[in-house]
């Protein structure tokens, strides 16, 4: 594990940018297409635009495949949509083909969704390991990642695939990579930035394991690698630096 403690928020952004275009570059040589999942919320929005802006012109486009690491259980054309997110900021400005991009059908019945998700990622890797180039996280302030919620059942799966998930104090679904499948990732980084982040960087990275409170605390990869882009602010709780 790597942390990348920066001053501010654009700091982080401008960094992580830069390691996205170096992994992308690295994976397009290597093989010919760079798979990535994306976050939702609301960190990810601006490296997006960034993304589409000063570096638009540092990735080739069209090789890069685009999944999502969870997703909000709402229509694609819904606000609290990550695939609307992203499309707004990333895939229209960069004139994205469709083919490229894989949202999950939340038209389908939550659980179906997760099983047609999980087919379509199995198709994509063509019978090998399921492992994207670089996958994207963020950080909750309840120590959440993805949709891996503390003391929810998929916490515990041992098997790479895709879930629903229904979060009993908010009454809704999301659909969500479990961590068994993120930790095939060859690459993951966890963008957190802010002071309000500040102590569930800290739970997640030096308190004891305790994945039913910190679920953050199951992204560990088998053989890739993970990184933290943290502002001074986020790492503010760290004692170890």
């Amino acid at each position: 594990m790597k942390l990348n403690i920066f001053n501010d928020e654009n700091e982080v952004l401008a960094a992580l940018a830069a390691h996205f275009v170096k992994i992308a570059d690295e994976a397009i040589a290597a093989r010919g297409k760079f798979s990535v999942a994306l976050s939702g919320g609301n960190s990810p929005k601006k490296l997006h635009e960034l993304l589409a802006s000063s570096f638009h012109d540092k990735v080739e486009w069209d090789k890069v495949y685009f999944f999502f690491g969870d997703e909000r259980y709402v229509p694609q054309t819904d606000k609290d949509s990550n695939y609307l997110m992203a499309k707004n900021t990333l895939f229209a400005p960069l004139n994205i083909s469709p083919t490229n991009i894989f949202p999950v059908d939340t038209s389908l019945p939550p659980k179906e969704a997760a099983e047609k998700y999980e087919e379509e990622i199995e198709t994509f890797f063509d019978d090998g390991e399921l492992s994207f180039d670089l996958i994207l996280l963020g950080l909750g302030d309840n120590s959440h990642t993805a949709s891996l919620f503390p003391f929810t059942p998929v916490l515990h799966d041992r098997t790479p695939g895709v879930k629903d998930v229904f979060l009993q104090d908010q009454q809704v679904f999301r659909i969500t990579m479990n961590a068994p499948l993120i930790n095939e990732a060859q690459h993951i980084v966890f963008l957190v930035y802010g002071e309000g982040k500040a102590i569930a960087v800290h739970h997640v990275l030096e308190d004891d394991e305790d994945i039913e409170e910190f679920p953050a605390q199951l992204i560990e990869p088998i053989v890739g690698e993970i990184q933290w882009f943290l502002d001074k602010a986020a790492a503010a709780m760290l004692r170890n630096k």
